[in-house]
């Protein structure tokens, strides 16, 4: 268990530099991560992350920018109307324009 804690801790880690008004992937967390495999594990560690206020898991989409995580935030829509109020664009529960907001940690962090 203790693993899973440190992988979680390097999810929140990455989540918290995902700029405002940008999104990634979960499967681009773990790519990172050198879990390339592990998109799952780094949606469970954000769908636990709720109890931590600086982490913003409302950046974190599916590959296809779909808000897959939408039922782990309080409120039917809180998770669209966080990314709205940062100016991303979301219809029918998936970002518009995905390559425009989305922050790959791969290129962004060294």
């Amino acid at each position: 268990m203790a693993s899973n804690d440190n992988f979680f801790e390097r999810v929140y880690e990455i989540a918290r530099q995902i700029p405002y008004g940008r999104v990634t992937s979960y499967g681009a967390i773990a790519k990172y991560l050198g879990a390339a495999r592990s998109a799952r594990m780094v949606g469970w560690a954000l769908n636990g992350s709720s109890l931590k206020e600086d982490v913003p898991a409302h950046r974190v989409v599916n590959r296809k920018g779909i808000l897959t995580g939408k039922h782990h935030f309080q409120g039917t829509n809180l998770m669209q109307q966080l990314l709205e109020n940062e100016g991303i664009l979301v219809k029918d529960n998936q970002i518009i324009d995905l390559d425009k907001y989305f922050w790959d940690p791969m290129d962004e962090l060294l």
